[in-house]
């Protein structure tokens, strides 16, 4: 099999995020884009050992689970929802079976199993969102052409393409006063024949049509992005959007200046051509104020399912400090404050952070409070301990040199929220060998059609007398000269001035028996044969070796 070769073959199963298997002579090609069940045709294009990926040409053979027809006109070829011609039902199957596939195996290899090695915890399946269509409250399109030199068009790239630019006047992920906007917006500059900013020669005008609209109160912003290597008068656009005959209401349409090299969204400079630059969207009975770049979940009615997941699985909070770690704009805080004793948001996003501060104020709520920073320096600064940890994190997870940070707090439990299953299992991975156990795992469908998810996750610690029986013979203790310079307590509260961390007897007896120190026969040896033995974990061995050499055992 090479490089350039063209095969057929049946997509078998998918697997997170949509890397279809194919099996061709006993190999297995990973083909993206597909759905299980399909007979695709596809082009080997990357080869490197074993493994194999192909890129989807054709589709020769609907699978059985495409039990209906696309529902807009540049599908497949818009590549955003992939699963529309799947009923719903199976798309949550599917998408459940996925996450729980990947947790199941980084929980195993982390060694969280039961007696006959299976993962070991509660996996309690997918809840969907309450609108299938028309639910995403915030849209990023795009200008271009759909062809080299053709005319301009306004909407979503084509599938696997950076440059072309499919028209998506019928996308059915958004409310229909957005596609009425991004109609008139796109119909306004082509007759005008107003030039769109090419990445490669950076020159043009227009970049993208950012559309965000509360799906609670109908609020509406228009923020469309341009360079400045061109000057055009806005008025007469504004009155046209301002003209049309929407169910919503537009609150606000400003011109954003971005002469940035990069494709992202950002503002070098924003003018506020009409009304305010913020609108109002509620959740769970309180209100927010969200602005062009802050992050808010993209599903407002999958939002209340999400959060009410979370606050179902964090619990009582009462009297509690709660750290609400990649906090947005204090959804999550302004939730569990009125059942906490106070709670601490860190954002990394400014502007998000200040919405976060207007947001308590608006809703009446004094103890929260938002800091603006990196989490990995942020937490180094704050004074106060948390009782509870609730985790939130960007697609890419907990920075790894975040995470011992924040395992070494020692809370009793935190909650987990994660928007990409592959990075929740390299960061669960990680805290399970760090004394943490998973508990309870619920996924939620944010982004019904498309292919991702979100998943709700309870972490406890995991505590020795959790899992062990002790058994402590002092007859049978081998008291050696360097056993008699510190007691264990003395070790414990040693590790626990220097480093923060609380160890138990049994991690500093392996830890002695690591170093050539007898601790005597028995001494933390579990009574049952098939007992759980939980493993000192490595940053809590270095702080016990560390307590050793301090007391000169070692």
């Amino acid at each position: 099999m090479k490089k350039g070769e063209i095969y057929e073959g049946i997509i078998e199963k998918v697997d997170f995020p949509n890397k279809g298997r194919v099996m061709i002579d006993g190999k297995t090609v990973i083909v993206k884009n597909g759905i299980p069940g399909q007979k695709v045709r596809f082009l080997i294009n990357k080869k490197r050992g074993d493994r194999l990926e192909g890129r989807l040409l054709e589709v020769l053979e609907k699978s059985p689970m495409e039990k209906r027809g696309p529902v807009c006109s540049i599908f497949p070829d818009c590549g955003g929802c992939m699963y529309q011609t799947m009923e719903y039902e199976e798309q949550l199957k599917m998408k459940a079976e996925q996450v729980k596939n990947m947790l199941d195996k980084a929980i195993a290899d982390a060694g969280q199993v039961d007696d006959d090695g299976n993962p070991d915890y509660v996996f309690e399946g997918i809840k969907g969102s309450p609108m299938e269509f028309a639910y995403r409250n915030k849209m990023e399109f795009s200008f271009g052409d759909e062809y080299k030199d053709g005319p301009l068009a306004l909407g979503l790239h084509k599938k696997g393409s950076t440059y072309d630019v499919l028209n998506a006047f019928d996308c059915k992920l958004v409310h229909e006063d957005m596609t009425k906007i991004l109609g008139c917006v796109g119909e306004y500059f082509r007759s005008r024949g107003v030039s769109f900013y090419k990445k490669m020669q950076h020159v043009g005008y227009l970049r993208h049509l950012l559309l965000r609209r509360a799906n609670t109160t109908g609020e509406i912003l228009v923020n469309l992005v341009t360079t400045s290597q061109e000057a055009h008068d806005l008025d007469m656009l504004k009155e046209e959007l301002l003209a049309l005959p929407l169910e919503g209401e537009i609150v606000g349409f400003l011109h954003i200046i971005n002469d940035s090299l990069s494709d992202m969204v950002q503002s070098d400079e924003t003018r506020i051509l009409y009304g305010k630059d913020y609108f109002y969207e509620e959740i769970l009975g309180l209100k927010f104020k969200v602005t062009p770049f802050s992050f808010f979940q993209p599903n407002s009615y999958g939002a209340e399912v999400l959060y009410n997941t979370a606050r179902e699985y964090i619990g009582d909070t009462k009297d509690m400090t709660v750290f609400d770690l990649y906090s947005g704009t204090g959804t999550i805080s302004q939730i569990l404050s009125p059942v906490a004793k106070k709670v601490i948001g860190v954002e990394i996003v400014e502007e998000a952070v200040q919405a976060a501060k207007e947001n308590a104020e608006l809703n009446g709520i004094t103890n929260c409070r938002f800091i603006a920073g990196d989490v990995l320096k942020v937490i180094d600064k704050i004074e106060e301990r948390p009782d509870f940890i609730v985790l939130d994190p960007p697609r890419d997870g907990i920075h790894p040199k975040a995470l011992p940070k924040i395992v070494r707090y020692g809370v009793d439990k935190m909650v987990y929220i994660s928007c990409k299953p592959s990075s929740l299992a390299r960061d669960l991975d990680l805290f399970l060998r760090e004394g943490y156990r998973v508990e309870r795992v619920c996924c939620v469908d944010q982004f019904c059609q498309t292919v991702h998810v979100e998943t709700v996750v309870l972490l406890s610690q995991q505590k020795p007398d959790d899992t062990i029986e002790i058994d402590l013979d002092l007859d049978e203790l081998d008291a050696t000269s360097a056993e008699l310079k510190a007691t264990y307590q003395e070790i414990k509260d040693y590790v626990l001035k220097e480093f923060g961390l609380k160890v138990s007897s049994l991690y500093i007896s392996q830890v002695k028996r690591k170093c050539g120190i007898e601790v005597g026969e028995n001494y933390n040896l579990p009574k049952s044969e098939n007992a759980r033995v939980p493993q000192c974990p490595k940053e809590k061995e270095d702080a016990i070796k560390a307590a050793l050499k301090y007391y000169a055992m070692i």
